[in-house]
């Protein structure tokens, strides 16, 4: 019997953490919250979209009440797995090509919004078009990344303070390099929305010394000084809460407890659950990081 009682508890770990397994649709037995991990893209240890939503979801299954489940490959064959979600999380390449904004997808999202579910978009799944997504971005979640306006240099941002805010709650300050993006459009006079991480970048930084520039940066050093965000919150009117965070370039960054924690944090707000006074108390090894990792050659 006890046998049996633990392969059942193994199964059911698996299920919650594998898109492969998971039965789209299926009544949730906890807040069910939906990872959606993009194609392969980039280089090794960058922009390891299918590891690293597998191991927020692993770090979210320690957590009571909590049943993730992970969609591999892009936007989900059976829609269906987005059936009683209570917030979604998008970890894929953007631009033109981004998921969110192929066929009637954005409809589908604004169905979903309208019913209060969260949102939280990491790294290049906050870059959409402005004409076709940009507008959808700033009712959700407050801002997106705009080509020609906004910048993606590699840099180390010295994340000095943290502001009172569920998603900040055992969070320490931090000082990690990544892509981070910053100079984001977000609403007008910044209406709603609570910055969650702000870094000062450098002179170097701000006259566009980036790895991959996506537009024209001039407007950029004319800013020298001024403080950027690089992830915010943002609860909208229909209920529903919205996370922007620009970092997770880099997958060994998901090992720094304070990155991690934060992210894990804001999935659980946009969730609408409780956040641990301490925050989302995970440990992660590097042999986990080195899981799901994609096939890329070197």
């Amino acid at each position: 019997m006890k046998t049996r009682i633990a392969a059942i508890l193994a199964l059911s770990l698996l299920v919650a953490t594998s898109g492969a397994f998971a039965a789209p649709g299926r009544a949730a037995k906890g807040a069910k919250v939906v990872l959606v991990a993009g194609r392969p893209s980039h280089g090794p240890g960058e922009h390891e979209f299918n590891a690293g939503c597998k191991l927020l979801a692993k770090c979210l299954s320690q957590i009571p009440g909590i049943e993730p489940v992970v969609v591999t490959g892009g936007w989900p064959g059976d829609e269906s797995v987005f059936d009683s979600a209570k917030t979604l999380v998008f970890f894929m390449d953007g631009g033109g090509g981004h998921p969110m904004i192929h066929k009637d997808h954005l409809q589908k999202l604004q169905k979903l919004m309208d019913q209060g579910v969260g949102l939280v978009c990491l790294h290049y799944a906050v870059e959409v078009p402005k004409d076709k997504g940009g507008p959808q971005f700033l009712d959700w979640i407050g801002g997106y990344y705009e080509t020609g306006f906004s910048t993606n240099p590699h840099w180390k941002a010295d994340v000095q303070s943290l502001p009172t805010h569920p998603i900040t709650q055992g969070v320490k300050p931090f000082a990690l390099n990544d892509e981070w993006y910053f100079s984001i459009r977000f609403r007008p006079e910044m209406k709603g929305i609570t910055p969650i991480v702000v870094a000062k970048p450098d002179d170097r930084t701000r006259e566009g010394h980036s790895s991959s520039p996506r537009g024209p940066m001039s407007h950029i050093v004319q800013a020298k000084g001024r403080d950027e965000v690089l992830a915010w919150a943002v609860e909208r009117p229909d209920g529903g809460r919205g996370f922007g965070f620009t970092g997770a370039h880099f997958h060994k960054n998901w090992g720094d407890p304070n990155f991690r924690k934060l992210v894990l944090n804001a999935i659980l707000w946009t969730a609408k659950q409780d956040v641990p006074a301490q925050g989302a108390e995970t440990t992660v090894s590097d042999d986990e990081l080195r899981e799901n990792l994609d096939r890329k050659g070197r």
